[in-house]
């Protein structure tokens, strides 16, 4: 990607670490709290924590580019919205993950959900296309479940 596009896409351009994506997972955890200073309002985590698409779902996401992105869907069946931030699911997921808990994941494979509920996150981090590549999103899930086994 250029590093001086010009214009922000908005979908995608973000350079980060693991790191910070735990930092933010653990401000949104903490109602907007991180590094010791309110950086947003607990408010703005609860509007950004829920549904803002109404009465729609979530569903399949059909490719436009099979070079870059597979058809996706997590948890195909279950309901599913989308948050002005976050994918939410509304039931407890296949993998343990709680009813109500957010998701994001990036192209080139990077995933993460943020789990209320239970106070826990988790990321993984990749570099490989196509985006939802079979073997990526089954290290996701398997370190997912992997995470709620080990809760029990």
């Amino acid at each position: 990607m250029p590093q001086d596009p010009e214009f922000e896409p908005g979908g995608g351009g973000l350079y980060s670490t693991a790191e910070d994506y735990q930092r933010f997972m653990r401000m949104i955890l903490s109602h907007g709290k991180g590094n010791g200073n309110q950086a947003l309002r607990r408010e703005t985590v609860e509007l950004m924590s829920r549904n803002a698409m109404g009465a729609l779902r979530v569903a399949l996401l059909p490719s436009q580019n099979p070079l870059l992105s597979c058809d996706a869907e997590f948890f195909p069946g279950a309901p599913k919205t989308w948050s002005t931030a976050f994918m939410i699911n509304e039931a407890v997921a296949p993998t343990g993950r709680s009813a109500g808990s957010l998701a994001w994941a990036g192209l080139v494979n990077t995933y993460f959900w943020i789990d209320p509920a239970r106070s826990i996150g988790g990321v993984l981090m990749t570099q490989v296309l196509p985006f939802v590549d079979a073997r990526a999103l089954a290290l996701f899930t398997a370190y997912e479940k992997g995470v709620y086994t080990a809760l029990r």
